[in-house]
């Protein structure tokens, strides 16, 4: 548990007591780097093919952008009431992307290594729609040898019919949005669903036994308290997934939360930062209490070595993902490049035979290290001989600085076999990452 840290913390970030704004890095380069005269770049790196027996593995992600509502703190592209032909219209883009980047030198021999259906929404899709989208990505892309296919299911929209077209297509993950099990918390946050629907949603997966399930929990929600959290997680430990994955809630400028908060229209005040990381830890001692493995800043498993999240763990170790829909993010061949983030630009593009490209960012050598050292540092680890064997460099020297200031406040130990963070650096991790960026990259907005 959390002790005595938080004036080595304070010192660290003296921004502390700002409660909005962007934490969770994702990737790096900041996306606020990333511009439109870079494009020629992605061209560049899908017209060649990779070397013969050295292509990374290769993941796709699918945005399904579609909900029934925003919830207040959602900062994702979304679309809420769109009518069934809008979306039979997106899914058809969908397939059209796919099989144009499929046509690429750099993409046309290629396997998938995993797959990700995220939103939005993407369970609100009927079971026509998800058949139609399952079966079309496949023709284009084969899935045999997928080691995961993970989808993301928001429980007032479980059925037993779209959980069968799922399981038929091999989907092996569900990932399912529970964010806490309390009703007044759920409603403050402008969440659809209710307790009942997790519950009802849970019997319908469990009986169409996919291999893993995962529920996804968010700590620092208005209204929740340590005893509703501690209530909500007793639950949830009862209902025996395999994977819990707890975010601590952000309030980044573009979401109806932060509009509340800064009108003084909310009522209920969010949680602090280190309010949320003493609650995460707590759950997180929580878990491990009835056998459970803490896996990385976010998510404990019941059994690391079955239970696996291939779609973070292969992106984190320098996995190329090809990400499809609108917005969508990519990264292939060292180049990062995301989609237009207007669905009717978005379509247009498509339907005039362009990629919907909207900006891209080429990494140098020295990206790609930094790339790959936070994002291996958000697992809780950073091996030597790794970065030694793919880079050849010594990370302990090279982040030397850093590294020094950060185990000094007790957040990372290091040893001759690299960086291992400890359970209070862990749950900061984002808030540390920034120190190993390149100076021009420290100070930039990160989105």
């Amino acid at each position: 548990m959390i002790r005595g840290r938080a004036d080595v913390q304070t010192s660290l970030w003296p921004a502390e007591e700002s409660l909005a704004g962007n934490y969770f890095v994702s990737t790096y380069p900041p996306f606020s780097t990333w511009t439109e005269d870079q494009l020629g770049q992605v061209r560049r790196v899908l017209g060649q093919p990779p070397p013969p027996g050295d292509a990374p593995p290769l993941g796709l992600y699918v945005h399904v952008p579609f909900c029934v509502k925003r919830c207040d703190y959602c900062y994702y592209l979304s679309y809420a009431g769109k009518p069934t032909r809008d979306v039979d219209a997106y899914i058809d883009g969908l397939l059209r992307e796919l099989d144009t980047f499929a046509r690429t030198p750099a993409l046309a021999r290629r396997r998938l290594d995993f797959v990700y259906f995220g939103g939005g929404t993407p369970s609100l899709l009927t079971p026509l729609q998800l058949n139609r989208l399952l079966g079309g990505l496949q023709a284009v892309m084969s899935w045999t040898e997928v080691r995961e296919v993970t989808f993301e299911c928001a429980p007032q929209s479980v059925t037993p019919e779209r959980l069968a077209v799922l399981r038929e297509h091999g989907v092996t993950r569900i990932s399912l949005g529970v964010q806490q099990l309390d009703d007044d918390v759920l409603r403050r946050s402008g969440r659809v669903h209710l307790t009942a629907d997790v519950e009802r949603a849970w019997l319908a997966i469990r009986s169409a036994d996919f291999p893993i399930v995962n529920v996804d929990l968010i700590v620092g929600l208005p209204g929740e308290t340590e005893a509703s959290l501690d209530a909500g997680l007793e639950r949830v430990i009862a209902m025996q997934p395999e994977s819990v994955t707890i975010y601590q809630l952000e309030i980044p400028q573009n979401t109806p939360l932060f509009r509340h908060w800064r009108d003084g229209e909310t009522p209920v005040e969010p949680a602090d930062w280190p309010t949320k990381r003493a609650r995460l830890d707590r759950a997180f001692a929580r878990l491990e209490q009835r056998g459970y493995v803490v896996r990385s800043a976010y998510a404990a498993v019941r059994d690391p070595a079955r239970h696996a999240f291939v779609y973070q763990d292969a992106q984190y170790a320098g996995a190329d993902l090809l990400g499809i829909g609108v917005s969508s993010f990519s990264y292939i061949a060292g180049v990062h490049f995301q989609n237009v983030a207007d669905l009717e630009r978005y379509l247009a593009r498509l339907s005039g035979g362009d990629l919907p490209l909207q900006r891209a960012c080429a990494l140098s050598w020295q990206e790609r290290l930094i790339r790959e050292f936070v994002l291996q540092l958000k697992l809780g680890a950073a091996g030597a001989a790794r970065f030694r064997h793919r880079f050849g460099v010594d990370v302990l020297e090279y982040f030397a600085e850093p590294l020094s200031r950060f185990a000094a406040a007790g957040l990372l130990n290091t040893d001759e076999g690299g960086v291992t963070l400890t359970r209070e650096g862990l749950l900061c991790v984002d808030r540390l990452l920034p120190a190993f960026y390149l100076d021009r990259h420290r100070s930039v907005r990160y989105t």
